[in-house]
């Protein structure tokens, strides 16, 4: 066998390791990043569990505060109701503004601020707001780093060759980022 087509045959053979290689890492990132959603997924759900136990107990206190109540409750079915991602993310910060102003209205009422179950609720979904933060982090990350990896040289070839999409990150809306401002 000829020296060059030996030479050939290993720049092909490391030419094919190199796509493959490529290849299933960009598969890795992808589904990281499906993973990273599903958690946010998780830990909303859980928060969704537990906002109409909470909606029930202000209501007992709150019977004239129908509006923020029916906006955490709407903000809810807004997420349920979501057809992708998007639209997920988006409702995910309509709940997250209409659970602040609940939590903004127990301050004008004492006697729901005592309450050992409200506090309890209040405490449960402190904690999974925290679990969301984090949450959405280890997503963006992970969109960051698939999103790298799609758009840099020489892999960004073997991505469009494959058809790898670069993936949307996680981002406040407008109203997210304005002050929260509590009245009483």
């Amino acid at each position: 066998m000829p020296t060059w087509l030996i030479v050939v045959l290993v720049i092909v053979a490391l030419i094919v390791v190199y796509v493959i290689s490529v290849y299933n890492g960009l598969v890795s990132l992808r589904n990281k990043v499906k993973d990273q959603y599903s958690q946010i997924d998780v830990e909303l759900k859980r928060r969704f569990d537990l906002v109409p136990n909470l909606v029930e107990t202000v209501k007992g206190y709150t019977k004239h505060e129908k509006s923020t109540l029916e906006d955490v409750v709407k903000a809810r079915n807004s997420y349920v109701s979501a057809s992708n991602m998007s639209d997920q993310l988006k409702a995910d910060g309509e709940l997250t503004n209409a659970i602040s102003k609940l939590f903004a209205l127990s301050e004008s009422y004492p006697d729901l601020k005592a309450n050992e179950n409200f506090n309890k609720l209040q405490d449960e979904l402190s904690s999974i707001e925290q679990k969301i933060v984090y949450a959405r982090q280890f997503y963006n990350d992970s969109v960051m780093n698939l999103n790298n990896k799609i758009e840099r040289f020489p892999s960004n070839i073997i991505a469009n060759m494959f058809n790898f999409k670069k993936q949307d990150f996680f981002e406040a809306s407008s109203e997210e980022r304005q002050n929260v401002k509590v009245k009483f």
